[in-house]
């Protein structure tokens, strides 16, 4: 991509932080078939950020987490 070419596919962050031990972030793809690309597991308190790209359309969250984006806050509940 050139210098002065802006991507706006990679503007959407989100913050996810863990509430309990063993919360699973999955990246899911873009295209035709969707599929898990990458996973990350994190304990009670550690935070993670992600970025929607070119590559990720979609995150998966197991356990019980709390979501920031830029729409709101969301709290994942058994």
């Amino acid at each position: 991509m050139p210098v002065n070419e802006v991507c706006k596919c990679g503007e959407d962050y989100i913050v996810v932080k863990a509430l309990e031990n063993g919360v699973t972030i999955i990246g899911l793809t873009r295209g035709k078939d969707t599929k898990f690309h990458h996973s990350e597991k994190l304990d009670k308190g550690e935070i993670m950020v992600a970025q929607f790209t070119e590559h990720t359309s979609a995150i998966k969250i197991r356990g019980k987490a709390e979501v920031l984006t830029a729409h709101g806050r969301i709290t994942s509940v058994d």
